[in-house]
């Protein structure tokens, strides 16, 4: 299997997809219309990337199977266009989980005792004490949470040991799609009521349509004046000319670690008026750069192109349906014989249903199995009956999906 990186990858990915007779180009360096004609030219089945970008445009006349995001977040690919051509895009969810939660912690630590400020005058000669002992102190204040994944649980547990209660908004928790976690933190009702109730604001939200813009110039019109807020998630989930108003008019301050239209290259000029404003401190998205989240993300990476090289299996994959259209699934007890199911599935084709998901287990002795084929629509008696008609069918059942999953 050929594998291309086409980001900076630690050594030990690397040695570990070549241990796995994966045949490795490793060229960190590839973008735009260089990576696109590496992709169509090199045989490459898996594509490994960090922060590059891969467009629609490099995945026409692709060979690749499998995208592999060596990080969490994956809003650099279009995913879309890799459905479409049947692409795997897999990521590794939570194995930087730490090391944001770490910057995130630095950075209200930061704020709470202007550390950068302090240390920029020590540095120029000039002892100011008087000046930077004031600080508030992070003890008995509230830290919001808008987000409680991975990350968010990392930085809760940190909070708790620095004596700060912990407000929560997830949106699996307001859907009801799971139950909050053990660790003393209240859930709130909605993101206005962790803002209001914050000390401290962090947002570890993941970036998606319905995140896109959700800390708006409403939601940060709730914050306390003087309170702090800290963005290691996404840009674009915060609404950055209202941050620039709200630390100017209500002096919040301010920790940034993501920012929208940051560039992909690792240095490259970057002019961002939020920034340059006092109170604001930023670092170049670097929360998930520890040298332990990287060994982590390579060893999650060799994993996962392991797992399908092995068994087609993909782990933590990003776009496959959560629902199709399949109304009926047939259940098919058969003989294993060649030659079976392929009567069954030429029978639906040539009744013009589709076959939406399929598999088949096998009992002890490799005599017999059991099918289950979920189709598109609900077959008549007569194709039943034809299908019935192949002497290596034992029985055949039809069962009707139902709405709810």
């Amino acid at each position: 299997m050929k594998v291309l990186i086409a980001d900076k990858f630690e050594q030990s990915g690397i040695d570990g997809l070549k241990a796995a007779d994966c045949e490795v180009v490793y060229q960190p360096d590839l973008k735009d219309d260089a990576l696109a004609a590496a992709i169509r030219n090199r045989g490459v089945e898996v594509l490994i990337v960090r922060g590059t970008p891969v467009s629609a445009a490099m995945l026409e006349g692709a060979g690749i199977s499998l995208i592999v995001r060596a990080g969490a977040g994956y809003n650099t690919i279009d995913v879309a266009a890799a459905s479409r051509r049947g692409i795997y895009v897999s990521n590794c969810p939570g194995r930087n989980s730490v090391a944001v939660a770490e910057l995130t912690f630095a950075l209200i630590l930061a704020l709470d005792r202007r550390v950068p400020d302090g240390a920029a005058e020590l540095k120029a000669g000039h002892w100011n004490k008087k000046e930077y002992s004031n600080a508030r102190g992070l003890f008995g204040r509230t830290l919001g949470l808008l987000g409680y994944g991975s990350i968010g649980q990392e930085v809760a547990t940190r909070a708790i040991a620095f004596g700060m209660p912990v407000v929560v908004w997830s949106r699996r928790f307001a859907e009801g799609r799971e139950a909050p976690p053990h660790l003393p933190i209240r859930i709130a009702a909605s993101p206005e009521e962790v803002a209001e109730a914050s000390d401290v604001l962090s947002l570890h939200l993941a970036l998606a349509p319905e995140t896109k813009g959700l800390v708006s110039r409403s939601l940060l019109s709730k914050l306390k004046p003087g309170s702090y807020l800290i963005n290691t998630a996404r840009g674009d989930i915060l609404d950055y000319a209202a941050l620039e108003e709200v630390v100017r008019e209500r002096h919040i301050r301010v920790g940034l670690d993501v920012y929208p239209g940051e560039p992909s290259a690792g240095a490259a000029d970057f002019v961002s008026t939020i920034t340059s404003l006092p109170n604001v401190y930023g670092t170049p998205h670097i929360g998930g750069s520890t040298d332990q989240a990287q060994e982590a993300i390579a060893a999650e990476t060799v994993r996962v192109v392991v797992s399908y090289k092995t068994t087609g299996k993909v782990p933590n994959v990003v776009n496959l349906a959560m629902t199709t259209p399949a109304t009926h699934a047939l259940v098919v007890r058969h003989r294993d014989r060649p030659g079976v199911l392929a009567h069954v599935f030429e029978c639906l084709r040539s009744n013009g249903i589709n076959v939406q998901e399929t598999e088949n287990v096998i009992f002890e002795g490799a005599e017999a199995a059991v099918a289950r084929i979920n189709v598109d629509s609900a077959p008549a008696d007569a194709l039943v009956k034809s299908i019935r008609g192949n002497g290596d069918i034992i029985d055949l059942r039809v069962v009707e999906i139902s709405k709810s999953g």
